[in-house]
């Protein structure tokens, strides 16, 4: 690997880790990414389907990391910093010492996702990004071959959501972009049946569904939920919770359902 030695804030082979929070907030157009901790360092460097750019660690985090750096392609540099001037350059403290710039590449189509899938999570409005990253995490722990999110939800590639999501953005495949309404008729076209999760107490409870071959979980935003027009389009169902109380965390509820049609695969 190549160890690169950084004793200057302004070295301008650092451009894409300058103020880290408010470029990611206002969107990244050249394509670009950060990873941020150990966890997803290593699975950046394994399994990832993005390409690694670069990677940006303290002089204490060399040894600890040794094995995965020596995953990464030979012609990656790395460059290393004390930590001081790494919190100066992003502009924050990064606690974990270990950041990497990646790039998107191309967007994977609805069709890449569709194809061969049996099990897809779909969001549609979901603008948090510890939720959008839980709900990619939940979605690879219970064996869904993929993610939708429409145009409104977060970037899965964003820093935190990455993170959150223990690394599953970077390699459980996803598609983000469309609407809501697109999605369903795009879905049911290739012959998924559609559960849209709702507190409606008229719909069938979870318990109560058999797992089609091809299924659907679909979220909406906490607190309005998923809109009316959707869930007439598609098989309302519902999780029982006790009266008085009819909602929770949207990702803990994907990971329910996804537990639930797991459980039947």
């Amino acid at each position: 690997m190549a160890l690169l030695t950084i004793n200057d804030a302004s070295d301008p082979r650092l451009a894409p880790y300058v103020s880290i929070r408010e470029r990611d907030l206002t969107g990244r157009p050249d394509g670009r990414f950060i990873v941020e901790g150990r966890v997803t360092l290593g699975i950046l460097a394994h399994r990832s389907r993005f390409e690694v750019e670069s990677v940006f660690i303290g002089e204490s985090r060399v040894e600890p990391l040794a094995d995965t750096l020596a995953l990464l392609p030979a012609d990656v540099p790395v460059y290393v910093a004390p930590q001081p001037l790494m919190d100066e350059v992003a502009g924050f403290a990064i606690h974990r010492g270990v950041v990497a710039c990646a790039r998107k590449g191309e967007p994977l189509e609805l069709g890449d996702i569709m194809a061969g899938s049996e099990t897809l999570l779909v969001l549609n409005d979901i603008s948090n990004h510890d939720n959008v990253g839980a709900a990619l995490r939940n979605a690879a722990a219970f064996g869904a071959d993929g993610v939708v999110l429409d145009e409104r939800s977060c970037d899965p590639l964003y820093r935190k959501s990455i993170r959150v999501s223990a690394g599953a953005a970077l390699w459980l495949p996803f598609h983000h972009g469309g609407t809501g309404g697109d999605h369903v008729t795009s879905l049911q076209q290739a012959g998924f049946e559609i559960w849209a999760m709702t507190p409606d107490a008229s719909a069938p409870a979870l318990a109560e569904m058999k797992r089609p071959r091809k299924t659907v979980i679909l979220l909406g935003a906490e607190g309005p939920g998923l809109p009316a027009d959707i869930i007439a389009r598609c098989q309302p169902v519902r999780i029982p919770m006790r009266d008085g109380f009819d909602s929770i965390n949207v990702a803990t509820a994907g990971a329910i359902a996804l537990a639930s049609l797991f459980a039947q695969s």
